[in-house]
């Protein structure tokens, strides 16, 4: 049986319920004439996705008595996954500098030209019940990360492991989304041109816990409530934005309190990556007065909050929350 998809790239369709395209990821970066050295670290990455994707199968998700940076409990998964990704590439041989949110600091591989930011196992606290996790990365042409902002990133994604594993990528040539296809073990692309249109009445709200101090945003969630938005919040990052750029509307919200006055989200590792792909797919993101893209790196552990999605849904919670 098959069933032919239009919007799919070059003929893509099911058989047996598999996915199967012509265009490879590997097609898909030469054809946006990517330089060698930025591809091997998306391969990296890729290779490391299937990796990360067995290992949710089989590992289990217990804590393993430790702190990330950031005063997390980690869990087994998260420390393995962030070996998987360092293997993966430190095996490039292009890679001179990386920074990982379960490591304490940025780390030296050697004399690459590149940089590279990520979270490897984003929302992890999700696996025991069986939610969508992903991973997060950030690629620059440099031998540091203080000083920069996230545009000077040459590239970004999003792995999601899910009931499919896909990736969402920008080489700032637009969004697309792959599909790894587990009888071939390859990335194909699925989707391609994603858009993110100026409206559209989903939401996702982080960080509720801010509604205690904030009136600001309890009047933002009884706009969105009383003008019958859609909610879509899965309590992950990558799930939640994954969904706003597939979908092509929505917003995501994480704002700071009190207690939190940056929020949560670290700019380096999480929001730059995530700016850069719904910027790439015509969308914005800032931190409720200015461009995510453009908050200078000043430390790695840097937090922000972050309004991201369609341009006019973060102009209109912007407004609500005045109070950055």
């Amino acid at each position: 049986m098959e069933f032919f998809l239009n919007d799919f790239s070059k003929g893509i369709f099911i058989e047996n319920y598999r996915f199967v395209s012509m265009v490879t990821l590997s097609e898909y970066l030469r054809q946006c004439a990517v330089e060698e050295g930025l591809q091997k670290i998306i391969f990296a990455f890729a290779s490391a996705a299937s990796e990360i994707a067995d290992a949710l199968q089989r590992v289990d998700a217990g804590f393993t008595g430790e702190k990330n940076v950031y005063g997390e409990e980690q869990l087994a998964l998260d420390v393995l996954s962030d070996r998987i990704v360092q293997k993966a590439l430190q095996s490039t041989g292009v890679v001179g500098l990386i920074a990982s949110e379960e490591l304490p600091d940025q780390v030296q591989f050697g004399n690459g030209p590149y940089a590279v930011a990520y979270d490897p196992l984003d929302g992890s606290s999700l696996v025991d019940v069986n939610l969508s996790v992903g991973t997060i990365f950030g690629i620059y042409k440099s031998d540091h990360f203080i000083g920069l902002c996230g545009d000077d990133q040459i590239a970004s994604g999003c792995i999601v492991y899910g009931p499919k594993t896909t990736l969402l990528l920008t080489v700032k040539a637009g969004v697309c989304e792959c599909a790894y296809d587990r009888k071939n073990k390859n990335f194909f692309l699925s989707k391609e041109r994603l858009f993110i249109k100026e409206t559209g009445k989903m939401f996702a709200p982080g960080n509720l816990r801010a509604t205690k101090f904030r009136e600001d945003y309890v009047e933002l969630m009884e706009y969105w409530m009383r003008e019958q938005y859609t909610l879509r919040y899965s309590g992950g990052m990558v799930p939640d934005i994954n969904q706003i750029i597939l979908k092509g509307k929505g917003i995501f919200t994480y704002p700071g309190y009190i207690e939190a006055p940056h929020g949560k989200l670290r700019l380096l590792v999480e929001c730059n990556p995530m700016a850069l792909l719904v910027e790439q797919a015509q969308g914005k993101a800032t931190d409720g007065v200015r461009r995510i893209l453009e908050k200078k790196i000043t430390e790695l552990t840097l937090r922000t909050p972050i309004y991201i999605g369609s341009k006019s849904e973060v102009e209109n919670a912007e407004n609500f929350l005045h109070s950055a």
